[in-house]
């Protein structure tokens, strides 16, 4: 087939992919360039094109084209999920049979590889972390790569640990890279890589400049539909305020972002109350809820989702309206990836970025989930390398300062290192030798750090901020735009009613957050010489307790956050949380099965206030358990103690069985408390200033209980999440 019949069956199948019965679409120009290196010239390409240039189709085409010709399916390497949804349908309307094997279709998975080896799939999607996966690495991955006709990696700055979505599972890539058979095509694409990041991702594609087979495509990064502004707004209140007041303005249907899960939800809470219909989606959506809001957004019955960077790259809506960040994201990158969901197939969408002031806090928080430190790391490979079989992340846990989740991100990275090796049962060590890379971490480091200070003179430039973003990511063609809110004039007020400001003031005010308590013991303690497992007995338990705000909140966590800085002085309650406290003990009890509730099952009056040791904030803590004393007119008992010479200090708080590790035998009851709880009979409220993971609070229970109280009802100032 000469190259003018290539292009023409690729045009066909173009048509076909947009639904144009006219059959009149025609590729573009780069477009067709990468088509043609891939299926023609059997090519690796990497295509860096910001949303909305067409990358699928460059994808769907070249497979269409190399099953015509005899080839094997395409293996698509995409992290999202909401994307993979999408994809299969639109690959359907163009006669493309398409598959995925995922976290979300378990159920599926033999069937799917059953169709694949009959030969009657055109396209597989597969998630990154199923390649790390020792049953598909070890049994399908060999198969995939031999018999694969293209292989496509999606998001490729996900590779890169200087990207904003770095994910280790992607460097499992190499491996099957070096297994395909020579000749077998690749095509990496991404919307988002300045040009440190495409550097990166090329040179472990196998596509960088020392490849003379290489095809690297970049386009210019404008998005001539997206109006950039930003509105500086005073608080939280206002913030909110302005959603509910401006939120019916903004065109179509769109985005709300939040930094964090507790954040989607106080917002979506406070908008429907106010009439707005919106939904939340965040990483702790159940999968079934995350489909329905996806299709609820798709077909406008809802005016917005209020997500996490849950729903971040994953989202192919043409016709969204808008994007609004409440909290401004780290990284230009992550930011222009968002927002870049909106304006794809309208002629104008809105972005609108409202930062405040728990921003910084929240990127310091993600910060503190990079890379461990070395003696960490050797630490977790002297454990492995001592064990006589594999270990699993909960027998590893408590071995180690790690928690899981981190835990398992530098196990995979170490994994590609050849350090470690996943096998049935766990993890393994190699023997092989491996260095810490210290200058590349601090570089990472480094360059997280300039992409914050970049978001902030993002936020406060008088320049254009569509060429600002756009020489972020190193587009040599940024110039500005003429749309956005210092090129043109602000499309939007930054007013607020007095009603709706009032309102948001009265949600984000309302104090009382439940603690759930803890009721299992962490697994493996034996492990680290404590002999406590399984459930932890009715009798030892702490009662679900209260407390006054999360650190994650962006109204009561506002307030909290700055006293519980390393830098904040030990010193009495503050009259406004002290009394926000007294509302929440007061909420309490009148709730449900509340003491004063008056129903048939309340529970039973706490007789007296006990306090938490504390180090760091015994003033605070005194305060606090002594007010509420006062206030609910029961004795304060006294106060837990440390057992002499126990360093509190260096107390673990990297997971749960270190935690209890450190504190086994710290906590102790001095014998006049331990009278008081005798002679009171009855249950007590726990009175401590924080909590985060709930340990603390589940040892100094245990032991109150046991010592005679009746119930233990926990009442913090902050959690932690």
């Amino acid at each position: 087939m000469s190259n003018e019949e290539l292009r023409t069956a690729a045009d066909a199948v173009l048509a076909r992919l947009v639904g144009d019965p006219s059959g009149g679409a025609r590729l573009r120009e780069d477009q067709w360039r990468a088509i043609e290196a891939l299926v023609a010239e059997h090519r690796r390409a990497l295509v860096v094109q910001r949303t909305g240039w067409g990358k699928s189709a460059v994808y769907f085409v070249a497979t269409a084209l190399i099953r015509r010709r005899g080839g094997g399916p395409t293996v698509i390497v995409s992290p999202l999920l909401a994307l993979m949804r999408n994809q299969v349908e639109a690959a359907e309307r163009a006669g493309i049979r398409a598959r995925t094997i995922n976290s979300s279709n378990t159920e599926e998975w033999d069937a799917v590889r059953a169709d694949v080896a009959a030969g009657d799939v055109d396209v597989l999607l597969v998630s990154p972390e199923r390649l790390n996966n020792p049953d598909f690495r070890d049994n399908v991955l060999p198969q995939l790569a031999a018999a694969t006709g293209l292989l496509v990696v999606d998001e490729a700055h996900c590779i890169s640990d200087w990207g904003h979505d770095f994910r280790p599972d992607y460097r499992r890539l190499r491996t099957m890279l070096a297994e395909l058979p020579q000749g077998v095509p690749v095509l990496a694409t991404t919307a988002t890589a300045n040009a440190r990041v495409t550097a990166d991702v090329a040179d472990q594609l196998g596509t960088g400049s020392g490849s003379d087979d290489a095809l690297v495509l970049r386009g210019p990064l404008d998005r001539e539909s997206l109006s950039l502004g930003v509105l500086q707004l005073p608080d939280a209140a206002h913030r909110l305020a302005w959603l509910a007041d401006h939120l019916d303005e903004l065109p179509g249907s769109g985005i709300i972002y939040t930094l964090t899960v507790a954040a989607a939800e106080e917002v979506t809470a406070y908008l429907r109350q106010c009439g707005h219909t919106v939904s939340s989606y965040t990483g702790k959506t159940e999968n079934a809820d995350r489909q329905q809001a996806e299709e609820d957004l798709l077909a406008n019955r809802v005016k917005a989702l209020v997500a996490t960077s849950a729903l971040g790259m994953g989202f192919d809506k043409p016709d969204l309206g808008f994007v609004v960040h409440l909290g401004s994201p780290s990284s230009p990158i992550a930011y222009y990836q968002q927002v870049g969901r909106a304006g794809r197939g309208v002629d104008h969408a809105e972005v609108l970025l409202l930062p405040g002031k728990e921003d910084e806090a929240i990127w310091r928080y993600f910060a503190s989930l990079a890379f461990p430190p070395e003696d960490q790391v050797r630490r977790t490979l002297d454990v492995l390398a001592r064990s006589e079989r594999p270990l699993s992340l909960p027998a590893l846990e408590p071995l180690v300062e790690l928690r899981r989740s981190r835990l398992e991100t530098m196990l995979k990275v170490l994994d590609v290192d050849g350090a470690v090796h996943r096998v049935k049962g766990g993890w393994i060590a190699t023997g092989q030798p491996w260095a810490y890379d210290t200058e590349r971490y601090a570089w990472v480091a480094k360059q997280r750090e300039t992409e914050q200070q970049a978001m902030r003179d993002y936020a406060t430039t008088t320049g254009c901020r569509m060429e600002f973003l756009r020489r972020q990511l190193d587009d040599e063609e940024a110039a500005p735009c003429g749309r956005c809110d210092n090129c043109a004039a602000p499309r939007f007020s930054d007013a607020v009613s007095p009603e709706a400001l009032n309102s948001a003031r009265g949600e984000l005010g309302r104090p009382g957050v439940e603690v759930e308590p803890r009721k299992m013991w962490p697994t493996g303690l034996a492990a680290v010489g404590i002999d406590l497992k399984g459930r932890i007995p009715a009798g030892e338990q702490a009662s679900a307790g209260r407390a006054l705000g999360r650190l994650s909140d962006i109204g009561w966590g506002n307030r909290l956050r700055p006293m519980f800085t390393p830098q904040a002085q030990d010193g009495p309650v503050p009259d406004d949380v002290a009394g926000a406290v007294v509302d929440v003990l007061a909420d309490w009890a009148k709730g449900p099965g509340g003491w004063a509730s008056g129903s048939p099952d309340a529970s039973p009056r706490p007789v007296g206030v006990v306090t938490m040791a504390s180090h760091t904030r015994p003033q605070l803590i005194h305060s606090l358990g002594a007010g509420i004393a006062q206030v609910g007119r029961m004795p304060l008992l006294g106060s837990l103690s440390y057992a002499p010479g126990s360093d509190t200090a260096h107390i673990s708080r990297s997971n749960s069985a270190q935690r209890l590790r450190a504190l086994d035998g710290t906590l102790t009851l001095p014998p006049e408390l331990s009278e008081a709880l005798a002679r009171a009979g009855g249950p007590v409220l726990l009175v401590d200033d924080y909590t985060e993971t709930g340990w603390t609070l589940a040892m100094a229970a245990r032991l109150l209980r046991r010592a005679g109280a009746e119930g233990v009802l926990p009442l913090v100032l902050a959690v932690q999440g």
